[in-house]
């Protein structure tokens, strides 16, 4: 039997929480999530939440750094509706529990710390491990409440539509998902009134990765897949600082350790970032990734530190204790050795293209989140911005929601209710015979991605990147009709689209800008490409 509810969540992190609580309110609804409903982007937060709390502080400059670290791209007006909606959010998740740091001299105030492009102290904090206490906080309350169910352990596969069930009747209109039990490795109908799309970002497209596994960009895929329009996925930030160990998979070292002090250095001792912006270490992200890609291509080191010795021992454990305690397994001690870090991919400022309100271009789909191209982020991601854009955007995200409930119980839109669904049909799909194929196309993908289509680029690359991604994906497609679906295959059959989608609007733009540079563009072009790239299903060169 099919699924039925009034809203569903597809993604457990900030913003789909925060959209599922406001919609618990008005109906029935079923979260979705491909792993343990703790499991995703936003636990792994370290930094913080920015938010304009500070007399001091003001909308009108927290507006500002965002557009100058978005070189210019960002949309004013979903800058301006995150910033000024910002406090009520941030509100919200006090009242749920989320334990924000306190000034230490004032325990009625939040502490503030400052992060790279940020002018002013207005980044909100759980000491550094802001996301996981944010995402704790969400979890808990969701779970509670009796309107909302979790199915944990299943991946969404595609979206239903009219169009994909052959109805072409009337507009087109999203009516759920078909997602896999892991469990019971079936495959499952999920039918509601309106879907939201809150599975986060990425990063898992590149070889290295702040990002947890679970980051394979299966909204932006499914989303294509369904008509939507994707933009601006050229602009993928990589984050500067993430741990280099070889017994370290993922783990990040947050901005804010260079926002309280700390420096970045050569091997030979040489503080770099002077001599690449009048910011220093507290430049924007983009401008420090490209610096340390810079040093490491010059002088071939394997890595570049991360100096906080000379800063008061018991202030970093104070500070940063999860970052410490994390260190200290890998035998660093951040108080006495400078930590070893290289640039990694992070977060993906494109993605699914929404109106103000989380609206895409089909009826009945809303999205939320990192999987969205809001405008908030221009060509570059502010530090601490994405939790900010999460709980905006899932708060404005339910209002709508909420509307679209109302309006699929109407007497005019009853052929929602009558659609027919119908089962998936495995056909005469077998079970993968050799799980090493997926494997080798998981690896390859990743590798060309970081090769190709990093932090520095190029046509040539590109196009490389270009070619053998067709061929993967001729390959993958044969394997994700001929086998019984797990997984892995769902997951490499959408990290092989995330690739193609950020490899085609990496083509399309002829400049170099924020995140995106290329040496055959380097300089930016406000005259001809002050605008989005967007590829749309059926449109890609």
């Amino acid at each position: 039997m099919p699924h039925a509810f009034d809203a569903l969540i597809l993604g457990s992190g900030a913003a789909g929480l925060t959209a599922a609580l406001k919609l618990a309110e008005h109906g029935r609804v079923a979260v979705v999530t491909k792993r343990e409903r703790m499991d995703g982007n936003t636990r792994w937060a370290q930094g913080g939440i920015s938010v304009v709390v500070d007399s001091e502080d003001s909308f009108a400059a927290h507006i500002k750094d965002t557009i100058i670290a978005g070189d210019g791209l960002n949309d004013r007006e979903a800058v301006r509706i995150c910033v000024e909606e910002g406090p009520a959010r941030l509100q919200e998740l006090l009242d749920i529990g989320v334990h924000f740091t306190t000034d230490p001299e004032d325990a009625t105030k939040l502490d503030l710390t400052r992060e790279g492009g940020h002018s002013a102290r207005r980044v909100v904090h759980a000491k550094d491990t802001t996301g996981r206490s944010i995402a704790e906080a969400l979890v808990a309350t969701a779970t509670a409440h009796p309107n909302i169910t979790f199915f944990e352990f299943h991946h969404a596969i595609d979206l239903i539509t009219r169009r994909r069930l052959g109805d072409r009747r009337a507009e087109d209109r999203c009516l759920g998902a078909y997602v896999l039990d892991e469990k019971t490795r079936k495959i499952e109908v999920f039918r509601s009134k309106v879907v939201v799309l809150a599975t986060g970002g990425a990063g898992k497209v590149y070889r290295y990765t702040s990002n947890p596994d679970v980051a394979t960009g299966d909204g932006i895929a499914m989303a294509y897949r369904a008509g939507c329009a994707v933009a601006n996925m050229e602009f993928f930030q990589f984050h500067p600082t993430c741990l280099y160990h070889p017994a370290a998979k993922n783990f990040l070292i947050t901005e804010a350790c260079r926002g309280e002090g700390g420096i970045l250095r050569r091997l030979d001792g040489h503080a770099f970032m002077v001599d690449y912006d009048e910011r220093k270490d507290l430049a924007p992200r983009d401008i420090v990734a490209r610096a340390i890609d810079s040093e490491l291509k010059r002088t071939g080191d394997p890595h570049v530190l991360l100096d906080m010795t000379h800063l008061d021992p018991d202030f970093i454990r104070g500070h940063f204790p999860g970052v410490s305690a994390e260190l200290l397994t890998f035998g660093i001690d951040m108080t006495t050795t400078p930590i070893p870090v290289v640039p990694a991919a992070h977060y993906c400022c494109g993605g699914v293209v929404t109106d103000h309100h989380g609206r895409t271009g089909l009826s009945g789909l809303l999205a939320a989140g990192e999987v969205t191209h809001t405008g908030l982020h221009g060509a570059n991601r502010l530090a601490s911005n994405s939790l900010l854009e999460a709980v905006v955007f899932g708060h404005r995200a339910s209002v709508v929601a909420t509307a679209l409930l109302s309006e699929a119980d109407d007497v005019a839109d009853r052929s929602l209710a009558t659609t027919s669904v119908p089962e998936w049909d495995t056909g005469f799909a077998v079970d993968p015979d050799e799980n090493v194929l997926v494997a080798h196309a998981w690896e390859e993908i990743r590798s060309l991605m970081w090769n190709y289509v990093g932090i520095v680029r190029s046509n040539k690359r590109l196009e490389r990147a270009r070619s053998r991604l067709a061929l993967l994906e001729h390959e993958i497609r044969e394997d994700y009709w001929n086998f019984r679906l797990t997984r892995d295959l769902i997951e490499l059959r959408n990290i092989a689209q995330v690739a193609q989608l950020i490899v085609e609007c990496a083509l399309q733009r002829r400049e170099s800008r924020g995140l995106h540079y290329t040496i055959d563009y380097p300089k930016r072009d406000d005259v001809h490409w002050l605008r989005d790239s967007i590829v749309q299903r059926g449109s890609r060169g």
